[in-house]
């Protein structure tokens, strides 16, 4: 009876794909959807459904949920989160969970910042002494998704930071209308994280499927995604793969 018991415990884990180890243990994450409406004010849930699955996808790339906070800074619904209290929020998750950072913004954006709830814009100059005060020295990726997010670039460059943003700093992004499921780089960042191996892989592949929509949809003119990696960042980008099943 033992032997067939432990050849039983045998087989069922070879029928069912384990998770690699997470080399992202200990790192904080926030994902936090900013605006709510399109250029016109119309309320979209673009912004919302790829906070919720963002979510989903990074989990599955290796992130804890315990270490992860997501907001909605949207005013339309029953308990809003305001600005105040979603920088708190990271600020307390960041103090707990110091092995690295991970900050994703989706939101609209113009060449002075990002927008950042009802009435707020959030400038270049105060992202990065947030992320200063969130994340300081230890390994940290930020994601900008908006319209003109390449203005964040120069500010929040570090040899410890890798920056991703959805646009240069003199164009806009797509993908914010009443149809679109997703502005395009969230989706593309959606699409990429299952097969991409790490961040620098993200980028790439998220970067080729904005170009390839835009193609596709005439858009014009592109938005041409930004990545900037220091020089720590470089070295410790090939370590932090993501989290795949394996057999």
């Amino acid at each position: 009876m033992i032997r067939i018991l432990t050849a039983l415990v045998m087989l069922m884990g070879l029928a069912t794909p384990a998770l690699a180890q997470s080399r992202f243990d200990g790192w904080a994450t926030a994902v936090i959807a900013a605006d709510w409406r399109t250029s016109r004010g119309q309320p979209i849930q673009a912004f919302d459904n790829a906070r919720r699955d963002l979510v989903s996808s990074f989990v599955a790339a290796g992130f804890s949920r315990a270490d992860m906070v997501d907001y909605s800074l949207r005013p339309d619904v029953a308990d809003p989160v305001t600005a105040t209290q979603a920088m708190a929020g990271v600020s307390s998750l960041t103090a707990r969970a110091t092995a690295g950072c991970l900050l994703y913004f989706t939101s609209h954006g113009s060449p002075q910042g990002m927008v950042f709830g009802p009435n707020r814009m959030l400038a270049p100059a105060d992202m990065a002494n947030l992320v200063r005060g969130w994340c300081g020295a230890r390994p940290t990726v930020i994601v900008v998704s908006a319209c003109f997010s390449g203005v964040f670039v120069e500010g929040l460059k570090g040899p410890n930071r890798m920056i991703m943003t959805a646009a240069r700093r003199d164009r806009a992004s797509f993908g914010c209308s009443e149809d679109a499921t997703y502005p395009y780089f969230d989706g593309c960042i959606i699409e990429s994280l299952p097969t991409a191996t790490d961040f620098a892989d993200l980028a790439h592949a998220a970067g080729a499927c904005v170009s390839r929509r835009e193609r596709e949809e005439g858009l014009t003119p592109a938005s041409e995604p930004q990545v900037w990696i220091g020089s720590e960042m470089q070295l410790r980008l090939p370590t932090l793969r993501f989290r795949r099943a394996v057999d």
